[in-house]
């Protein structure tokens, strides 16, 4: 977690490479750029959610060059930096004393690498930004009144509500009328479909059928199987089996990870019949796929 208390004319680029990064603006405004788009107007209360790895521009003005930048290594002067001083960005909390007019933001950066999350970038446009009016006030009312105090544990505090922040953000945005969840994220809320999508996400590794799946969801194997198909756009066991290599290519990744324990993991005894199973599905055998990641 991240602050920025800012008196214009300012302007900060973030380069950490996170792949999200949640900004709340508790005071002031900002606009918000991320590569070639169009830069997006922030106000008080909004909550905004970038996706990235790509750098993205916040400022108080649009197209305003970069003071500061912020990398993985932390704050530095960026190609405006005169009378700037790059260790009055980030820290652990925020001085209770604020300039007038000055912008308040406290940012926090997510590193979701990997094919699992990539189901949610993809979901995202570049900058997503919930107004005032549609955020949670009760999130939002804690944050405040933590960052403008100086208590023990206060970075472990608003570590854990900015987490509950974002995930309370995305929720609401799907449910915003001009936006079109994906049909993965709509059949979660399904009464019948729900509850097997769950069984499926936490439990990869067991010996599921359409049959235990339906009685998880308390519904007939026709039911399910014909809701399931027309909510998501495949079968429960197509779904299965997808799901189940995303999580091994994620795996697949680390190389501590054996191809059997990897196997194992995605609901497979046999290693031949998993490999022949990723392979059917991401284009290479188990063992050229890590070796390929890890190059």
């Amino acid at each position: 977690m991240g602050y920025a208390t800012s008196t214009p004319p300012w302007s900060q680029r973030f380069a950490h490479r996170a792949e999200l990064t949640l900004c709340t603006i508790l005071r002031g405004d900002a606009w918000i750029t991320s590569g070639d788009g169009d830069p997006v107007h922030v106000r008080s209360g909004d909550i905004a959610i970038v996706r990235g790895p790509e750098p993205f521009v916040v400022a108080d003005a649009p197209h305003r060059s970069a003071q500061i930048t912020v990398d993985e290594d932390g704050p530095r002067p960026g190609t405006e930096a005169d009378g700037i001083d790059p260790d009055a960005w980030p820290g652990p909390r925020l001085h209770t004393t604020i300039p007038d007019g000055a912008s308040v933001l406290v940012m926090g950066a997510y590193r979701a690498p990997g094919d699992v999350c990539s189901r949610l970038l993809t979901a995202l446009p570049p900058v997503v930004v919930v107004p005032g009016t549609h955020a949670p006030d009760a999130e939002l009312a804690l944050i405040t009144s933590e960052v403008f105090t100086e208590q023990p544990g206060q970075q472990v505090v608003l570590d854990r509500l900015l987490d509950l922040l974002l995930v309370c953000t995305l929720r609401i945005w799907f449910t915003l009328p001009d936006v079109e969840p994906p049909a993965w994220y709509q059949a979660l809320g399904d009464p019948t479909v729900g509850p097997a999508l769950r069984a499926i996400h936490d439990s990869p590794e067991k010996p599921w059928t359409v049959c235990s799946l339906a009685d998880v969801a308390g519904v007939s194997r026709a039911t399910l199987a014909r809701r399931f198909t027309a909510l998501v756009g495949e079968p429960p066991l197509t779904y299965l089996t997808e799901w189940r290599m995303t999580l091994a290519a994620d795996l697949l990744k680390r190389s501590e990870s054996s191809i059997s324990s990897v196997a194992a993991a995605a609901g497979y005894s046999d290693a031949f019949a998993f490999s022949t199973a990723f392979k059917r599905l991401r284009g290479a055998t188990p063992s050229k796929y890590q070796k390929a990641v890890a190059g």
